[in-house]
């Protein structure tokens, strides 16, 4: 029987999803978002093809990120709700991660497997933030899937896409845990 990590089980086990606009100051530093990134890192990329790239959005940013998502709300017409919700994580941002899928030219790696590592690596920040002591929370919102603002905003290119991004601060004392999937109801057992 294989050597089981029983902290680390635990810890995946009793993980929360704390919102973004709860957190406060302060931040990691330098060093201590390095080591997060290190161990988030470690993320299966086919073949050191690395599909991605990393944007550390420091709190002065933030403030010129959200005026991009407003213009670009009100270049597609939004209403104030629209304006509201792309402003919104910029406006009460601390330091978050952007993480960019960016594929790479690779015919034996399909773009999907590309894309899946992105994804991966968005939980993997989150997976390290929280076991360092910081909450975590990965977020999109209509701006990150808006090919303009994410040219904007991340300077992403051809099929550059914004995976997540990552909030990273000091998580309030106590939030709620959110009610966690039934596996009774979604998982399906194949024997034969």
């Amino acid at each position: 029987m294989p050597a089981r990590n029983q902290a680390a089980l635990d810890f995946l086990l009793s993980r929360q999803s704390r919102p973004a606009k709860l957190f406060t100051g302060p931040v990691p530093d330098r060093a201590a978002l390095a080591e997060i990134l290190t161990a988030a890192l470690r993320v299966p990329d086919h073949g050191k093809l690395e599909p991605w790239r990393l944007i550390v959005l420091q709190k002065p940013a933030f403030a010129r990120i959200a005026g991009l998502a407003e213009a670009r709300a009100r270049d597609l017409g939004g209403d104030a709700e629209k304006i509201g919700k792309g402003r919104g994580q910029f406006d009460m941002g601390q330091l978050a991660v952007v993480v960019i899928s960016s594929p790479k030219d690779a015919p034996k790696v399909p773009l999907s497997e590309q894309r899946l590592s992105a994804g991966a690596l968005c939980l993997g920040i989150v997976n390290a933030a929280e076991a360092a002591g910081w909450g975590a929370c990965w977020l999109t919102g209509w701006p990150a899937h808006d090919p303009v603002f994410a040219a904007a905003a991340f300077g992403c290119t051809g099929p550059e896409t914004v995976a997540g991004i990552v909030h990273i601060a000091t998580p309030p004392p106590d939030a709620p845990d959110r009610p966690r999937p039934d596996l009774g109801r979604i998982v399906t057992w194949v024997a034969a």
